[in-house]
């Protein structure tokens, strides 16, 4: 399964650029899964559904299924978080693998970049970001893909797919 990730400091626009690119690609054929890291404590669930009340017993996964969709909820009581390779392992195979975060994982990456964060790029010491997504000029070493065109950062992303 092919991986590509986005990176960049919070507020920058990571979700927003995912929420545009994945029609994108799925237009151009490709099949699209995501991977978001999350940085604090978050649920999917609500208070007082069975699902809920599942895992409030003790259950150390509950899956919820439907006729259309289902989703599996895994509780860690207390082990260590998985590494992005283990919950990489346990996603359906597609064509690409869409990652927000997970910064530190040796994956290619674009860096989503707004120069109104204030915040310092991340590419100097991310040999993995192979681009940067501004909606600022920037005097940088790796290829400048502009922030509000996701047909061209899904463009640039098809064709370094390719060339690996």
């Amino acid at each position: 399964m092919r991986i590509f990730g986005l990176a960049g400091w919070s507020g920058s626009g990571k979700t927003t650029l995912l929420a545009a690119l994945i029609p994108e690609l799925t237009a151009r054929g490709l099949s699209v899964s995501t991977i978001k890291h999350a940085h604090h404590d978050f649920d999917i669930d609500r208070p007082g559904k069975d699902s809920y009340r599942h895992r409030q017993a003790g259950a150390r996964e509950v899956m919820v299924a439907s006729a259309r969709r289902w989703a599996l909820m895994h509780e860690l009581r207390g082990a260590d978080e998985p590494s992005f390779d283990e919950l990489a392992a346990r996603m359906s195979p597609v064509d690409l693998l869409l990652v927000e975060g997970f910064k530190f994982h040796p994956h290619p990456k674009i860096e989503v970049y707004r120069a109104e964060i204030a915040k310092p790029l991340l590419y100097p010491d991310d040999p993995h970001i192979v681009a940067v997504a501004s909606d600022a000029a920037l005097d940088a070493p790796l290829p400048l893909l502009p922030l509000g065109d996701p047909a061209a950062i899904a463009e640039f992303i098809l064709a370094y797919r390719e060339a690996r």
